[in-house]
């Protein structure tokens, strides 16, 4: 009688601090075994030549969820997951998003209706938090933080998401208390407006205005000022999809000081840049998220941000808006602009790929980085580790079976989201998973879904426990008098 339901012979195992020649032997969806020569399993896997790593976390993207300017994204839970899993990613951590005047409870029920049934690999969910009433901040937040919601998102930009800095505050304050990690989306609201009504009024409505009007200072300002929030208070903060070498700099400045703030950044800020927001007519709007794309030498910036550890994670920002449609890039274009466009660009499917290619083959990021800033490091994040991130025993076998050396070219028509373009068409690669495995069943084989919809399954999150703890800085005994 077989040992072990599964097991995953001769590969090279990494993680995020060691690699190692090993079987895998598992049962029950669990990793029970590792070592050499493991007892035959019921069903095995030839990884010889191959490198086994811990599956992908995709920590930063939006499925089925309404914009606040009321666009329902083109991916729901089905083609989401689905994507994400033929590219490697075995867990992602959408969000749910309230809007103002919503209760946050009554959200957290709506995004689970969508997801029941529909994801073929586990989840999790954050909050987005656009209205932090008394209602909200006294009863249903720090109740869903203790049910398994342990992260949240807040924006300082976005008429109807933003907040002020009174109220990023209150949320800091309530993070401190209660153990949760605030992610921010910062860019300084008041300067892209002014530089938006600016570029409108001189006739520049063309998709690169975008990249104008998101300067590289409104992102660093906001990123500056949340800094001095965090530091007066005491309390960790995660900067998502940084672009910008002056937000990079603010960053690490504020890490040397020993203070507890983190960086997540993602694949357009390596691979896109701010010329392709000026191609001809609107094609330019694909290209366009906030922050956009920067320049080509701002991009060295981020690939030592990676390399250095001033990032923590690397997501996708999944942000998946056609361009054609009655809601699509290049209808908001025509009815007013780059400021009607909706901002975001698909990524699930691409982003371990692009890295592993870019970065670890050429000897930019280890190995041991990569699975780092693409799994583990999540995992940790977002409390998490060690059921998922990580191969080792006791874990979830959410497992990806890496061949080095095949190459692709990424179009459009081979990937499984909803989307109709992907801004990295033809782009070359070497390096993707040939088969994934969640929880111990294959569900992408060869770059295509073999496992059903509907496998996937919620899991509530512990109290994160970031990577890189950061010392405690000197604080302000009467603010922390008045914290308690």
């Amino acid at each position: 009688m077989a040992d072990f339901d599964l097991v995953i012979r001769g590969g090279k195992v990494a993680t995020a601090s060691e690699t190692f020649e090993a079987d895998i032997g598992v049962r029950g969806g669990k990793i029970v075994a590792l070592g050499a020569g493991l007892d035959k399993g019921r069903s095995e896997i030839d990884a010889r030549g191959k490198l086994v790593l811990p599956g992908g976390i995709d920590s930063h993207c939006h499925v089925a969820q309404l914009s606040s300017s009321g666009v329902m994204t083109a991916d729901d839970f089905k083609t989401g997951s689905t994507s994400a899993a033929c590219g490697g990613t075995t867990m992602i951590i959408p969000f749910a998003a309230q809007h103002r005047g919503m209760s946050l409870r009554k959200v957290v029920q709506e995004y689970h209706e969508r997801a029941d049934g529909q994801s073929l690999i586990d989840y999790a969910f954050h909050l987005i938090i656009s209205d932090p009433t008394e209602q909200v901040m006294g009863q249903e937040l720090p109740a869903l933080i203790r049910d398994g919601y342990t992260s949240f998102k807040i924006y300082t930009t976005y008429d109807a998401l933003k907040l002020s800095d009174r109220q990023v505050l209150d949320v800091l304050a309530l993070a401190r208390r209660e153990g949760a990690m605030v992610m921010v989306h910062a860019e300084n609201h008041d300067i892209i407006a002014w530089l938006s009504d600016r570029l409108v009024q001189a006739g520049r409505k063309q998709p690169s205005s975008h990249a104008v009007a998101h300067h590289p200072i409104a992102e660093s300002e906001a990123t500056n000022r949340v800094i001095a929030l965090a530091e007066l208070l005491d309390v960790p903060v995660l900067f998502v999809h940084v672009s910008a070498k002056e937000a990079i700099d603010r960053i690490r400045e504020a890490q040397a000081r020993g203070l507890k703030i983190y960086g997540e950044t993602c694949p357009q800020y390596l691979f896109l840049t701010a010329d392709m927001l000026d191609k001809p007519g609107d094609e330019g709007a694909k290209c366009m998220c906030s922050p956009p794309p920067r320049d080509k030498a701002n991009q060295e910036f981020v690939w030592q941000g990676l390399r250095s550890g001033v990032f923590e994670v690397f997501s996708s920002d999944h942000a998946p808006y056609r361009y054609e449609g009655p809601n699509g890039k290049k209808a908001g274009f025509a009815a007013g602009g780059f400021k009607k466009v909706p901002n975001g660009i698909p990524g699930l499917e691409i982003r371990l790929p692009a890295l592993f290619s870019a970065g670890v083959l050429n000897d930019v990021i280890s190995l041991q980085q990569f699975v780092a800033l693409t799994s583990t490091n999540h995992a940790k994040m977002y409390g998490l580790y060690p059921q998922k991130g990580t191969i080792a025993i006791g874990s979830d076998a959410d497992i990806c079976v890496w061949d080095p050396k095949i190459e692709r070219t990424i179009t459009q028509s081979e990937l499984h989201d909803a989307m109709d373009y992907t801004p990295y068409e033809g782009m070359k690669i070497t390096g993707w998973p040939v088969i994934v495995l969640s929880r111990g069943e294959v569900v992408s084989r060869d770059g295509q879904p073999v496992a059903k919809p509907g496998r996937g399954k919620f899991h509530p999150c512990e109290k994160p426990e970031p990577a890189r703890p950061k010392g405690r800085w000197p604080f302000n005994v009467e603010v922390e008098a008045i914290l308690g």
